[in-house]
């Protein structure tokens, strides 16, 4: 079978394109018509926004749009080859029209349940999730389909409904939480609408996309997916969590400091930002905990730097803040002032971030990990942080003393307290970690692995479970190509070829097993 010319390729490319590019906008188009005309047919009310105009719209996209993208979808789905179906722009439109079909229905059923808490009738986004809703069962059908479906990108659109399932939810819940612990903080005459009403609309927000993330999660089985961009968004999904949950605690523990130390203001004023605190805190760490435990091996280890990281930044911020508060308190009391409240912040977050910072990176333990690529990119990554920050201070410290000198009104320590204490905190982390990072460089020889004596392996073998393979990879570290031969019922033994390799040092070699047990190892030139 003769391969296609490279024009012919380039051409197939270009229309397929062209093809899904056009067929996502007819698609889009219709869906809106149609969403149109339905708000039109089920609206109750006798005044419709939009008039001849908005009819007009609605039957154009749904009278055009529609049989066309019925045309072309009809057209490529029988054109549909192994090369469509494995390109990625096949790929892309199905994992595109799948999530924005998702996004937008979820949404205006959502919508559609809370309004209907106070009473309101929501024509408008009833007719939107419905006309999404067939979009996204037919897209759907398309991804699952076992001969048609897309094979590049498939997980994309399961892993990206995860990830929007997951984020309406955790808003949803911090939002429901925050409600109900105003409620049981602040006593008072609650005035129009009922505190639960808010609350309830929140909550359904909140069971709206725990199905979304149950569906995908468990129903979709993404919870088994293994690849990089699946692990991409797990990290992700830890990192926010992580930030929400270590933002909510220090922010409780601000409150209890301020409770101790800061007489001068009010209860009402203390404890004004605890209910938020404490939901952003259980729901972060309920999302977080569950993440970090189902996930890979390998993510496991990002998620590890990403929580230092999220610890380092904390603590960081923690003495910025602390250094810019003790300058404030050079100027005036520190009792009943604002730089108490910053000495305070500052202090919980030091707290906060130093606790998680030291559970993550673990500063105390052995350097087995000092050659992992890992950890060699988080320390350039906060390099490089370190030195944008440090740079951008240093600019505004420059600015505000050449401002000064100039003869601008104002207190030098005041204007340069906040940069100078960034600055500071930014040079610690950073002197820090190039420290740890001059200490690995030096332990990198001493645990990095053995020169391989053989780069790779062309193995020729009548063995088709690959355990010889495997016994040649962990045996001597190369690169392993196998290649099966039909000629021999009978392989050798794994462990006699690795034994074969034993002594033997080249670039290049090729390992030929044949009848009787005989093991052919011939070194190749480079």
């Amino acid at each position: 079978m003769n391969a296609p010319a490279p024009g012919n390729r380039a051409q197939g490319v270009v229309r397929r394109w062209v093809v899904y590019a056009i067929l996502f906008t007819l698609v889009a188009l219709a869906a809106n018509g149609v969403s149109g005309l339905l708000h039109r047919l089920i609206d109750v009310d006798a005044e419709l926004g939009g008039g001849t105009y908005g009819l007009a719209l609605s039957l154009a996209y749904t009278l055009i749009a529609g049989p066309l993208a019925v045309l072309l979808w009809w057209f490529s789905w029988r054109r549909m080859s192994a090369a469509d179906r494995g390109s990625i722009a096949w790929g892309l439109y199905v994992a595109a029209m799948y999530t924005v079909a998702l996004i937008v229905f979820s949404i205006s059923l959502l919508e559609v349940l809370a309004g209907a808490v106070e009473g309101d009738w929501e024509p408008a986004s009833l007719a939107s999730a419905v006309a999404w809703f067939a979009v996204w069962l037919a897209h759907r059908f398309l991804l699952r389909h076992p001969e048609k479906g897309p094979i590049r990108l498939a997980t994309v659109p399961l892993v990206l409904g995860v990830l929007w399932g997951l984020v309406v939810a955790a808003v949803a819940g911090v939002q429901t939480l925050t409600g109900l612990f105003d409620e049981a903080v602040t006593v008072g005459l609650t005035f129009g609408t009922p505190w639960w009403t808010s609350a309830l609309q929140a909550l359904i927000w909140c069971v709206g996309g725990l199905i979304i993330w149950s569906w995908h999660w468990h129903r979709e089985r993404v919870w088994v997916v293994r690849g990089g961009f699946a692990e991409v968004v797990i990290v992700v999904i830890v990192l926010g969590a992580a930030l929400a949950a270590l933002g909510g605690i220090g922010t409780v523990l601000f409150v209890a400091l301020r409770t101790i130390a800061d007489r001068s203001a009010g209860w009402a004023d203390i404890l004004d930002p605890l209910p938020t605190a404490v939901a952003a805190a259980g729901v972060g760490l309920v999302v977080w905990t569950y993440h970090r435990r189902t996930s890979a091996v390998r993510t496991a280890a990002a998620i590890r730097l990403v929580e230092s990281g999220v610890g380092l930044a904390g603590l960081a911020s923690g003495v910025g803040v602390i250094i810019n508060a003790l300058l404030a308190a050079l100027r005036a009391p520190l009792a009943g002032t604002s730089a108490l409240e910053l000495l305070l912040g500052g202090l919980s977050a030091l707290i906060v971030g130093a606790v998680v910072w030291a559970w993550a990176w673990r500063p105390l333990r052995t350097d087995e990990a000092a050659g992992d690529p890992a950890r060699r990119i988080y320390l350039v990554a906060i390099f490089a942080v370190s030195a944008v920050v440090a740079l951008g201070a240093l600019l505004i410290i420059a600015f505000r003393i050449i401002e000064a000198v100039l003869g601008e009104d104002g207190d030098v320590i005041e204007r340069t307290r906040a940069p100078l204490g960034l600055l500071v905190a930014t040079a610690l982390v950073a002197g820090y970690h190039f420290a740890i990072w001059r200490r690995d460089r030096a332990l990198v020889p001493a645990v990095a692995a053995p020169a391989r004596a053989i780069d790779q392996v062309v193995l020729v073998t009548s063995d088709q479970s690959d355990s010889a393979a495997a016994a040649v990879r962990a045996a001597t570290g190369a690169d392993v190509l196998a290649w099966t031969r039909t000629d021999i019922a009978s392989p050798v033994s794994a462990g006699a070829v690795a034994e074969a390799l034993a002594g033997v040092a080249s670039r290049r070699v090729l390992v030929v097993t044949g009848p009787d047990s005989r093991i052919e190892v011939i070194p190749l030139a480079d």
